[in-house]
């Protein structure tokens, strides 16, 4: 049960180290997940004043205090390579594998978008390809900046739309290597996934032309309600007149 498999975690990722997985977590792609974190940067992190002052006790409740806190994206930077905040709460989501809601939630994030940043990170890391696609597509819709750490220690803005474009595309972000990320018609031929991704602008699109069909038949229907209208006001004057003229025909007759 539940006790066997904390034993087996113990055994497999250490007990006595104050930066252990939390021994109820389960192997993500077949491997302890702080492994997804390659060693030389998980020692960099655990090193690290940060680490060692503001994520050691978190839990998946106060991680989100954390998250809110984060003003940049990236890896790591500089001439020793130093991890980034983002970067080291990324392993500590790792390590206490928080559960899929509260991933959800950050990914779901409308408020603070480094917060989002964060889930989706988190999520194309773990979660299945499936579960990547149908909860980070939606966020191609999202085009705020988001401050990015290059590794020269420079920033530059990047949106958010195109760090997910980034995530489902490319094999290597934040200097993390992603998982394998099978092609989208893939998953949708294995029935995993259904249709192509629609986005907002095709949304949008359809909404201008269904709004443009129905005023032209709006339009249509004005102009033949007002033929129809001034068809019936002319058969009206026409009968007028013919009485009219038949009347004063009969005022002519002799008696």
């Amino acid at each position: 049960g539940a006790q066997a498999s904390a034993v087996r975690a113990c055994a497999m990722w250490g007990k006595n180290s104050a930066n252990v997985t939390d021994t109820t977590a389960i192997s993500v792609h077949g491997t302890n997940p702080q492994n997804l974190v390659e060693k030389i940067l998980r020692s960099k992190i655990y090193n690290h004043a940060y680490w060692k002052e503001h994520c050691f006790g978190l839990t998946a409740e106060s991680l989100v205090d954390k998250a809110m806190e984060l003003d940049t994206v990236g890896g790591t930077f500089g001439g020793i390579r130093e991890p980034s905040h983002f970067i080291q709460l990324t392993l500590k989501m790792l390590q206490i594998q928080p559960e899929k809601e509260i991933v959800l939630e950050f990914i779901k994030n409308e408020d603070y978008k480094y917060v989002r940043a964060l889930g989706a990170f988190y999520l194309r890391l773990t979660g299945r390809p499936a579960e990547v696609f149908q909860y980070l597509e939606p966020l191609y819709n999202d085009y705020r900046k988001l401050r990015r750490r290059l590794a020269s220690g420079e920033y530059c803005l990047v949106h958010v739309d195109e760090l997910v474009d980034e995530l489902l595309r490319d094999e290597y972000v934040f200097d993390l290597a992603l998982p394998h990320l099978p092609k989208r018609h893939t998953l949708v031929a294995s029935g995993l996934l259904t249709g192509p991704r629609r986005s907002a602008l095709e949304e949008d699109l359809n909404e201008l032309i269904a709004e443009e069909e129905a005023a032209e038949a709006a339009a249509k229907a004005e102009a033949k309600a007002a033929a129809k209208a001034a068809a019936k006001e002319q058969k009206a004057a026409a009968e007028a007149a013919a009485r009219e003229k038949e009347a004063a025909a009969a005022s002519r007759r002799p008696p």
